[in-house]
């Protein structure tokens, strides 16, 4: 036995190549003429618990366990801490030290003890940056996996939650788990997202959910609508998993996936279920407006415009009074970028410099510009109108599709005044209404096909009904 301790001991210095790792420990102890070896991450192993194991150790007659015991009653006895597994797979052990658990290798026992002794370096789960409201929880999901869930076991204390998982990446082998309620959740989405995960074959999930959405949701690359919706919030996820919907988690990432999802899911938020039913059914209502405001506002009023004599006569305050040096699609096609250009220098700007930087962007596409004779006004306050909208809604993959959207709008209407705008319109539809969701169903249900009753709770958050009961 003596020999195959040392004969895994070099396979294992070997494999996870410890000479050339400085944050990979191994530590050989000696226990009443027992030889162990621990192998563990410098920066995950919690000492505390590992000196509380070597206690017990020390209390035991080990020389007659290893003799008498088999590996696990060996674990029951005297390893009293609750995570400890038996493994007798070569590969798994390297996996399990390179995921933060502790490996024990005792003379005697051919298998690893796996011990689950790990933290995580972690910040605090406070409520995400993206996606706040007024009232209700203050948390958020963090980038680890396991208080991700505890989060949501929080939330659902009930015994069919399921919480299945799936490891992916042959380098990375990042953590997802499948989080869905038995019985309201479709079987047949489950089956085909289980077959999709084992279906994918990569290195690593380097970028998290985005690789994942893009593994398990191919759509065709002109088509920007987005098919999944992200969110960091605990409730919301929550309250998506109790609709019947499923949650996909991912290790590293504060964002969870939420299946199957609608053009319509986008334009609903926590904070509608957080105020009064009208309250909550007028925010839907203006975010509603507000979006097909973002969309339609500068390719309508540069359609009149373009056509004058359809501009009605209450209307010819908002047309363009003076022209500039630029034509009114290039203005429009410098600001739709220059405004991107401006969020992505902000995410870059360190923040003491935060306001000397809004300072100058506003002088920039503002006054000098205007002085300049490169923009117009109208265009400029119009575009500022559709930045600012475009933050009623927290996802980012519809805003950057209305935005396209919106450009070639802008665009057409630029080639062919008359049918353009028109043309533009039919084409946007048609991308739309080809977009199908991940249980192949109508990206616009429940508009098509017509459901009344889902319909009408597009516009109208429903009262909470309660069963009363009486007491005879």
């Amino acid at each position: 036995m003596k020999k195959e301790y040392e004969k895994l001991n070099t396979r294992l210095k070997e494999q996870m190549q410890t000479d050339l790792n400085f944050d990979i420990v191994v530590k050989p102890l000696l226990v009443q003429g027992i030889h162990m070896n621990l192998y563990f991450v410098d920066g995950f192993a919690k000492d505390e618990i590992l000196e509380k194991m070597m206690e017990f150790l020390l209390k035991a007659d080990l020389k007659e366990c290893v003799q008498t015991q088999d590996i696990q009653t060996f674990c029951d006895s005297w390893l009293s801490y609750l995570e400890v597994d038996v493994q007798p797979d070569f590969a798994a052990m390297i996996t399990s030290v390179l995921s933060g658990s502790v490996l024990m290798i005792v003379e005697g026992y051919e298998e690893g003890i796996v011990i689950d002794a790990r933290t995580y370096p972690t910040r605090s789960m406070q409520e995400p940056e993206d996606d706040k409201v007024l009232r209700g929880s203050r948390d958020g999901f963090v980038e680890t996996l396991i208080f991700n869930t505890a989060l949501i076991r929080r939330r659902i204390r009930d015994t069919h939650l399921r919480m299945e998982y799936h490891t992916l990446g042959s380098m990375s082998k990042s953590d997802i788990v499948l989080c869905y309620m038995d019985g309201l959740a479709d079987k047949d989405l489950l089956d085909d997202i289980r077959r999709k995960l084992s279906e994918i074959h990569v290195e690593a999930l380097t970028m998290a959910q985005e690789s994942l959405a893009e593994a398990l949701v191919p759509h065709k690359w002109l088509n920007p609508f987005p098919k999944i919706r992200y969110t960091e919030r605990p409730d919301a996820a929550s309250s998506n998993i109790l609709e019947g919907k499923v949650i996909l988690m991912i290790d590293n990432s504060p964002s969870v996936l939420i299946l199957p999802t609608s053009f319509f899911d986008f334009i609903q938020e926590a904070q509608d279920y957080y105020l009064p039913p009208i309250t909550g059914s007028y925010l839907r209502i203006v975010r509603i407006m507000v979006f097909f405001l973002t969309l339609l506002v500068t390719p309508i009023w540069y359609y009149l415009n373009c056509n004058p004599q359809l501009t009605p006569d209450w209307l010819s305050f908002a047309m363009i009074q003076d022209h500039m040096n630029l034509p009114i699609i290039v203005q429009f096609l410098v600001l739709e970028f220059g405004i991107d250009a401006l969020k992505m220098a902000s995410l870059n700007t360190p923040s003491s410099l935060n306001s000397s930087f809004s300072i100058i962007g506003a002088l920039i596409l503002g006054d000098f510009a205007v002085n300049a004779g490169w923009l117009a006004p109208e265009i400029i306050l119009y575009m500022a109108f559709v930045a600012l909208a475009n933050f009623t809604q927290p996802s980012y993959e519809l805003g950057y599709a209305i935005k396209f959207m919106r450009v070639m709008l802008l665009i057409l209407t630029a080639i062919s005044p008359t049918w353009g705008f028109w043309l533009g319109i039919a084409l946007m539809l048609i991308i739309m209404a080809s977009n199908r969701t991940v249980t192949k169903t109508s990206y616009f249900y429940p508009l098509f096909p017509f459901n009344p009753h889902d319909f009408k709770m597009i516009f109208a958050r429903k009262k909470l009904r309660g069963k009363s009961s009486s007491r005879s």
